[in-house]
């Protein structure tokens, strides 16, 4: 499914307030265009919070919620993790139409003024302001460049305009204002020892582009923590990386056993958030999608690009919960997906209550039963209005 499908304008009329993890494909720059760049197959990624603006004040990266007067359906924030900063972990780039297209209008082909244009709207966005990158990405900056030009060539087609050169997969999932403000605290929590002197280091198996973005969905309940910082032999065996994260987050947003309030809770973070928060991280509205590379270019080599995941090639799952993804209508389409929730709550509503419950195992299954009665009248509710819609 093509990411133009998802009508955005009906989505965020429903859900305002959503993260979206995208997972981005190797670039491979063509010669002749600035420096040349090119990408391993485990790519890149992205994190887009909706709801969520830059505070344009702070002259470094600073995010902060929607204030009353700003409608968070309009509003958001690309945020990008790249080994190239010195001085911040992450950077921000507003407006989704931006963070993908850069200058160009649908459908304009990516020519060398294009590329030159984006990058001009992107100092005027002021997206690198306050940061600074390691010197070793400055010292092939041709004579007469200023640091400043080179820095923003560097970074089109990675931390903006992505869809220049590479293609994406998309996890789009709903939230609120609570848990993407928690989301927010969260990054600026991350970025606030290197605004204040420390440096930065990008480490593929410790504090990767995937570290971020997935500690960020942690600190608004959606699951455990990756910690960074353990020791290499450690680390190496298991490590975020984008496709097996895009997967992750389909998985957890959508397959949990909804319809067994026991097994819900055994799962440590669900039960914690269902009792905090009356939300369990698997609600309907979470999406996958494509963001195809622009075909018609003159700067970027965009065919048969490659995006590998970590994982077993003869029986590992993630390859075939990802085809599975894009072959059931639920993950990828929200009249599908409401449907398949309003299904799932109210057959989970009809299974036998478990008997003879005692202390927190009683206190979270009557919190269950709420948040199923709830669920289901919201997803009702929200079927209607995409009915009024059509």
């Amino acid at each position: 499914m093509r990411d133009d499908i998802l009508r955005p304008m009906v989505y965020e009329d429903l859900y305002p307030y959503y993260a979206e993890f995208c997972a981005l494909s190797e670039i491979r720059k063509k010669p002749g265009f600035g420096p040349v760049l090119a990408s391993g197959v485990g790519g890149h990624s992205l994190l887009y919070l909706n709801g969520v603006r830059l505070d344009r004040t702070a002259g470094y990266p600073v995010l902060r919620l929607c204030t009353p007067d700003e409608p968070p359906a309009k509003y958001g924030v690309g945020v990008c993790v790249n080994s190239h900063y010195s001085n911040a972990n992450w950077i921000g780039i507003e407006g989704r139409d931006f963070l993908w297209r850069g200058a160009l209008a649908p459908g304009e082909r990516v020519t060398r003024d294009a590329y030159f244009r984006t990058q001009e709207q992107a100092k005027a966005q002021g997206i690198l302001d306050g940061v600074e990158f390691h010197k070793e990405f400055m010292a092939d900056k041709p004579a007469g460049v200023s640091k400043r030009d080179h820095m923003y060539e560097l970074s089109i087609a990675t931390d903006y305009g992505a869809q220049f050169g590479r293609e994406s997969f998309r996890a789009r999932v709903p939230l609120d204002r609570a848990r993407i403000g928690a989301m927010v605290d969260y990054l600026n929590t991350i970025n606030a020892p290197y605004r204040a002197g420390k440096t930065y280091h990008w480490r593929i198996f410790n504090d990767n582009c995937v570290h971020a973005a997935h500690n960020a969905l942690a600190a608004a309940g959606f699951w455990a923590p990756w910690p960074t910082g353990q020791l290499v032999p450690l680390a190496c065996w298991r490590f975020p990386v984008p496709k097996n994260a895009f997967v992750d987050v389909l998985r957890r947003a959508n397959d949990l056993p909804l319809e067994d309030s026991q097994a819900l809770y055994e799962d440590e973070t669900a039960r914690r958030s269902l009792l905090e928060t009356g939300i369990l991280p698997t609600a309907p509205g979470a999406l996958a999608s494509i963001g195809a590379p622009m075909a018609n270019n003159d700067i970027y080599d965009v065919d048969k690009l490659r995006l590998i995941f970590f994982d077993n090639f003869a029986w590992g799952p993630y390859r075939f919960d990802f085809k599975r993804f894009f072959a059931s209508p639920h993950y990828t389409d929200l009249r599908a997906n409401l449907r398949h929730f309003a299904a799932r709550y109210a057959a989970a509503q009809a299974r036998p209550k478990p008997r003879h419950l005692r202390g927190g195992a009683k206190i979270f299954q009557s919190h269950y039963e709420e948040h199923l009665a709830r669920q289901l009248d919201a997803t009702n509710q929200h079927l209607a209005i995409l009915e009024q819609a059509a």
